[in-house]
């Protein structure tokens, strides 16, 4: 901010090619222009605004099944000089209400929403100690989907008890680049040989919704909340358990490990260092002199590569003659396919030994 002036700028648009400073990237074009969807680069994407009110239902599940009778409980307009309890219920439906409404006209992600979750959770809470007819059917509807989910999961564990399952999950899923916006993209669509990585998680959830329709079905009271709240930390257990086998798939700490047993070599990282910086994380004693980048002006480091004091960018270096080097080089790349570089036949290098790609 004090080196590459502009120290203090107030445009109003945000196009590429153009440098306005640090105060004007990060108030302007961080805040302003990405709530209203004007930021460049558009380095990122927005759920649909139905998606974001809908899955609400899932994230707080099993207790959003209590939110009709917290929403009942709202004050309503010219009622009687309200007690200190529905003073605070409407602080909290004001507190979570604004949080939800304004993101709602924002670019959204799902997790913008997680503000406004403390004072949902009061106003659940609240709702639970009451006895009524909505909270009367919201068990009932908890019931019935609990039984229907600890069915489903047990019958996918018969179904993949016996099928094999090599390697690790990797194997079973395909990449789905379009769904990553979701927070569960990266799993789906699950397929049924996926599922037999997950037998054990499988097993866990199945007895987490059995529990909890259990509980929804034969108590009431205490013994409901804690028959849900049981049916919730199994549940995370088995999610956790989950976690552990999508691992290989997900996690680049395989990749730094091959990388920290390899020998040495140039390190390549196509694209920005966003995709790969958790293989710094892993192998930062094998990558402590840095890395190079290829074809890395876009997103943010578009925006600090027309800095007036940047570094030399190295997103225009060719690759070819690297690949022609006696030293190894080991390229990165978060896409389908490499970059290909072709010479014609006569002109093309002799392979050499010390030469490897990875």
């Amino acid at each position: 901010m004090l080196r590459n002036p502009p120290l203090f700028d107030f445009t109003l648009r945000s196009v590429p090619g153009e440098y306005h400073g640090f105060f004007w990237f990060f108030f302007f074009n961080e805040h302003i222009f990405r709530f209203l969807n004007m930021r460049w680069p558009r380095d990122y994407n927005t759920v649909p605004r139905h998606l974001f009110w809908l899955l609400h239902l899932a994230w707080l599940f099993p207790w959003s099944a209590y939110l009709p009778e917290a929403l009942r409980a709202l004050p309503a307009e010219g009622a009687a000089p309200l007690d200190r309890a529905a003073k605070t219920r409407l602080l909290a439906w004001c507190w979570a209400g604004f949080l939800l409404a304004f993101f709602t006209f924002s670019t959204t992600q799902e997790y913008y929403s997680m503000p406004a979750y403390p004072a949902l959770a009061l106003l659940i809470g609240d709702a639970l100690t009451r006895e009524s007819r909505w909270n009367a059917w919201g068990t009932r509807v908890l019931a019935a989907l609990t039984t229907l989910l600890a069915a489903v999961l047990g019958a996918l564990w018969w179904a993949v008890r016996d099928l094999p399952a090599p390697g690790d999950i990797s194997r079973a899923l395909t990449l789905n680049p379009d769904a990553y916006t979701l927070s569960l993209g990266h799993e789906g669509p699950p397929t049924l040989p996926a599922f037999a990585y997950l037998r054990t998680p499988l097993l866990m959830a199945a007895a987490a919704f059995l529990i909890g329709a259990v509980a929804a079905w034969r108590f009431r009271g205490a013994r409901l909340a804690v028959g849900l709240a049981t049916m919730m930390v199994l549940f995370t257990l088995a999610a956790r358990v989950a976690m552990v086998s999508f691992d290989p798939y997900l996690s680049s700490r395989p990749l730094a490990d091959a990388l920290t047993a390899a020998p040495d070599g140039d390190i390549l990282l196509d694209n920005q260092y966003y995709t790969f910086s958790s293989v710094f994380f892993y192998a930062h004693e094998r990558l402590r002199g840095g890395a190079l980048l290829l074809n890395s002006r876009v997103n943010n480091l578009e925006y600090g590569s027309y800095a007036p004091a940047r570094p030399r960018c190295s997103s225009t270096m060719p690759i070819s003659p690297r690949w022609s080097e006696q030293r190894r080089c080991y390229l990165f790349l978060g896409r389908p396919a490499a970059p290909t570089h072709r010479t014609p036949h006569r002109q093309r290098a002799p392979p050499h030994p010390g030469r490897g790609r990875r």
